[in-house]
């Protein structure tokens, strides 16, 4: 029996890697539902919270926060609808274009990221609790290394 290549074992990692993301996005998702939070709703949140100038009145725009989630206009609309019901998002007028509106994060929005940010953590410590510390420092400069290639390599 012959070992693998490296082209079987780059499919074996890209398979774990996608069965851990699912398996920390479900738990994570249990784990925010008692909060009323999906995780879409989460990543906007923790999307618009690094954004430039996220404690002043002007963060970002819709459009701009669809394209850093990578997701359609339309599809922001609906997160940003559903956090705007929830009191944790607000929608201000643009001071530079009266057709267009910025976002901004709450008082309850800062408390749901902090939930948020404790939700993750405790479920990323749960999962990776079997794997030692230089372990996971490997595995995290792996995955950025990887990422930062992927990142500047030329798209067609």
């Amino acid at each position: 029996m012959t070992s693998p290549g490296p082209a079987d074992t780059a499919a074996e990692l890209a398979d774990a890697l996608t069965r851990a993301m699912k398996r920390i996005r479900r738990r994570t998702m249990q784990r925010l539902e008692p909060y009323d939070i999906t995780p879409a709703q989460a990543r906007a949140l923790r999307t618009l919270a690094h954004a430039p100038g996220c404690e002043s009145v002007e963060t970002m725009r819709l459009s701009e926060l669809a394209e850093r989630l990578h997701i359609a206009p339309r599809s922001a609309t609906t997160v940003v609808d559903a956090l705007e019901e929830a009191g944790l998002v607000a929608r201000t007028p643009d001071p530079a274009d009266r057709r267009a509106v910025r976002l901004v994060l709450t008082a309850a929005g800062h408390g749901a990221l902090e939930r948020i940010s404790q939700v993750r953590h405790e479920v990323a410590q749960q999962y990776f609790a079997p794997v030692s510390p230089a372990e996971q420092d490997a595995l995290l400069r792996a995955l950025r290394h990887a990422e930062e290639a992927y990142e500047t390599e030329p798209r067609p």
